[in-house]
């Protein structure tokens, strides 16, 4: 059995010694301990020597500082050296990003500049096109205006010869004289005034004498000049409108009778070109009018 020795009370000298007799062992124990665990080292050291060459290599990193791999108060130098091959990567992307943005703004400009020439020759040929299509809509006028000048030219070459009567008038004469009556002026004034302001007209003049044979058309060749030199002095129509023939006793194509002539007289036709009453009708027509003679 064991003795229980009694306690004994420690004085501050004696803890005092105690502390640094712990602080000396502890230093001590720890280098006993990495000499044991040389061996182990080297050891491990001569297998790495003997292993094949062509095995990969382990990880060498060298430790930093008393902590090692791990350092929780890592220097800068330390943090730089990790980070500058990653600072290095983010560069050259950042100048390949940089390059490629390029491109793609120089392509985008030659685009927009194709397209821009694209859009101005294509506004150049609607330009054209329409300027041609006004001069095409101008000849196609032109064109219709010279066919409407053509018809009107057919027209009026046709309407040269086309007369309408638009009047008759029956002189009375007594016995082949050659003298007009009052009533025969009478006759003759209003056929003239129906004549003011009129164009393209003429007047037929048909001399009829109940004699026979060359008597006949000298007597009716006199009554024909008799009217024509009234006409002309009294009332101013031009000569050239009036169209006189001395029949005899023979009747007119217009008459329609085969029978001699009993009577002398003298039958006035006034006809009328049609060209002439369409300009008449017209408005620019009958604005033109003066009420004066027009040849």
């Amino acid at each position: 059995m064991h003795k229980i020795l009694p306690s004994r009370t420690l004085f501050p000298s004696q803890l005092a010694l105690l502390a640094l007799a712990s602080a000396i062992a502890i230093p001590a124990l720890a280098q006993q301990g990495q000499t044991q665990a040389a061996p182990a080292t080297s050891s491990s050291n001569t297998a790495q020597q003997q292993a094949p060459s062509s095995a990969a290599p382990l990880n060498t990193d060298a430790k930093e500082g008393f902590w090692g791999r791990v350092n929780p108060f890592a220097r800068k130098k330390w943090v730089n050296k990790r980070v500058e091959p990653i600072k290095d990567q983010l560069n050259e992307l950042d100048e390949v990003n940089a390059k490629n943005a390029k491109d793609i703004q120089d392509v985008d400009a030659r685009a927009q500049a194709g397209i821009r020439q694209a859009q101005s020759a294509a506004d150049a040929a609607n330009q054209t096109a329409t300027a041609a299509g006004t001069q095409a809509q101008q000849a196609n006028g032109t064109a219709q205006a010279a066919s409407g000048h053509v018809d009107q030219l057919h027209t009026t070459v046709n309407g040269l010869d086309q007369y309408r009567q638009v009047n008759e008038v029956e002189v009375p004469f007594r016995h082949g004289q050659p003298v007009l009556s009052e009533a025969a002026r009478k006759q003759l004034d209003d056929l003239a005034a129906n004549l003011n302001g009129r164009k393209g007209y003429i007047l037929e003049v048909e001399a009829h004498a109940p004699a026979a044979g060359s008597a006949g058309i000298q007597t009716s060749a006199r009554l024909a000049d008799a009217v024509k030199r009234y006409l002309v002095v009294d009332h101013d129509i031009p000569v050239y409108r009036l169209h006189a023939v001395a029949l005899g006793n023979a009747h007119g194509q217009a008459d329609g009778d085969d029978k001699p002539v009993k009577t002398s007289s003298v039958h006035i036709r006034l006809m009328e070109n049609s060209l002439a009453a369409q300009e008449e009708a017209s408005p620019h027509g009958a604005a033109s009018l003066t009420g004066a003679e027009r040849p």
